[in-house]
């Protein structure tokens, strides 16, 4: 039989297929007539925004919903998946965000972990488990990580690759992924990759889940888009293209993501002059109120640099800040920062921005106790008002002030993390790629947020690795080049092609 024909006969086995899913929580329909077909041999993208679905869809095919209606079906024959382990039985297995190993025992011991521990008379063979391990990491070319390690001393790349060896070792049909690389290098995505493709190839269904839109066009055969609880569209990669992707999850063209701008002024909020740290050198801009500037470059260009330099959290080697006409003294640190008016919203919000172990409302009331306390005094009532603004302000979806951060989506995260900051009303708002890991929902949400601080007179300074989101938010753009800025564009003015020219230091 050729290749092509058993690619043919692959493409038409359905590793899993889920009809007419309907799910319901406290009367409110999460899925109304989800459908979702995975075919044997591909990797199929599921995406949408935050709430559109994703999560009840994947829970319902791995047994920890059930449907109020609908069914699932794999070869053509009905299949009922009651438990979670009803769904491993059945071959279908998840793996989400936070790597589900346990890392306090070994590797060998995550691969078979349970019911595939070989043993004998409730003695474990040790030498058969670590025969079998090694079998399935081979499997993935991952035969360099030691079985005897303990899996949490593992780089988050190898962590998710004992997971991958866990669920073959579970001969998973079906392989559903959420956000594998949102811990990973470049190189290590890539690496992961590979063994996706390689498991396509030997006929495992991957549904992938990722809010990196090019990911999906780089790995996936297939997309599938839902909203609002139900599947809206599924094509071949090939025939679709990002705008598209985007137009469907959000309901509307790209372009009406980012709100209107002009509403930059001729006060001179920012004055930055001759800025030096370690990678930059320099550096001179100003910044206006009510005025979005973009930073833009290639990683190491020092744009990050430039955002820690701004809030005290980097000692300068030289130059000068200045705040509505007040210099900040030559040592800065961040609460001279804050009490000049610059406030930095971080990169990484879950080791930076937030304490995900504590409430909402714990970690707004941490960051602006002057606004819950008087003559020393904490007040538990100023905490929960100043929490339950935040939280309607900025349309954060949670139960309630006092739910843990941990437990809320990434953007909602990013938005508790942002609520910090604006609580102290700030004259200079600093964000380092504000809307990394958030789906295309949520990000126009924060950029209307952006755009409605500007509108109020905030000088916001914003840095972005996206090029279509420096040019659609912000009023100006500086691109950085080996610690200095190499180009100054309006943003009306810009496109990708002139600011990627600038990236590399060349004139564009």
């Amino acid at each position: 039989m050729s290749a092509v024909m058993v690619q043919e006969d692959r493409d038409s086995r359905l590793a899993l297929r889920a009809h007419d899913i309907h799910k319901h929580f406290d009367g409110v329909a999460a899925l109304s007539g989800a459908r979702l077909d995975v075919r044997e041999g591909e990797i199929h993208a599921l995406l949408g925004e935050n709430g559109a679905g994703k999560s009840t869809l994947i829970k319902v095919l791995t047994g920890v919903h059930q449907p109020d209606q609908g069914s699932l079906e794999r070869d053509a024959e009905p299949l009922e998946i009651r438990t979670v382990r009803d769904a491993q039985r059945a071959g279908v297995v998840a793996l989400y965000q936070e790597t589900s190993i346990i890392p306090t025992i070994s590797v060998a011991e995550n691969i078979l972990l349970g019911e595939r521990t070989p043993s004998s008379g409730g003695i474990v063979s040790w030498r058969a488990m670590h025969r079998q391990a090694r079998h399935y990491l081979d499997r993935l070319n991952q035969g360099n990580i030691p079985l005897r390690r303990l899996a949490g001393s593992l780089s988050p790349v190898q962590q998710t690759m004992v997971s991958v060896a866990r669920a073959l070792a579970s001969n998973a049909r079906v392989l559903i992924l959420d956000e594998p690389t949102a811990a990973l290098t470049d190189t290590e995505i890539q690496d992961l990759f590979a063994v996706l493709r390689g498991l396509r190839d030997e006929g495992v269904g991957i549904v992938y889940v990722s809010h990196r839109l090019e990911e999906v066009f780089q790995l996936c055969d297939r997309v599938t888009i839902m909203r609002n609880g139900q599947t809206i569209m599924t094509k071949d990669v090939e025939d679709v293209t990002i705008d598209e992707v985007i137009s469907t999850m959000v309901g509307g063209s790209p372009d009406s993501m980012f709100p209107d701008r002009g509403t930059a002024t001729d006060r001179v909020v920012l004055s930055v002059e001759a800025l030096s740290g370690n990678k930059v050198r320099d550096l001179s801009f100003s910044a206006h109120a009510g005025e979005v500037v973009g930073i833009g470059g290639l990683a190491g260009s020092g744009r990050s640099e430039v955002m820690r330099l701004l809030a005290g959290d980097q000692k300068r080697t030289a130059g000068t800040i200045t705040v509505d006409g007040s210099t900040l003294a030559g040592g800065g640190g961040v609460d001279r920062s804050l009490r000049a008016g610059i406030a930095l919203v971080p990169e990484e919000r879950r080791s930076q921005g937030v304490s995900l172990g504590d409430t909402i409302e714990n970690n707004v009331a941490m960051a602006n106790l002057s606004k819950v306390s008087a003559g020393g005094w904490v007040s538990a009532k100023a905490i929960t008002e100043l929490a339950r603004k935040s939280i309607a302000d900025l349309r954060i979806k949670a139960r309630g002030p006092r739910q843990e951060v941990g437990l809320l989506s990434g953007g909602n995260q990013q938005k508790v993390v942002l609520a910090k900051m604006l609580a102290r009303s700030p004259k200079v708002l600093l964000l380092d790629e504000p809307t990394r890991g958030i789906d295309v929902g949520t990000k126009a949400e924060i950029y209307r947020l952006i755009r409605a601080l500007a509108a109020n007179g905030t000088t916001i300074i914003t840095v972005s690795s996206e090029l279509p989101e420096l040019i659609g938010l912000s009023d100006r753009i500086l691109i950085m080049h080996e610690g200095r800025v190499s180009g100054e564009v309006s943003a009306t003015g810009a496109d990708e092609e002139m600011l990627l020219s600038y990236c590399y230091g060349r004139d564009a």
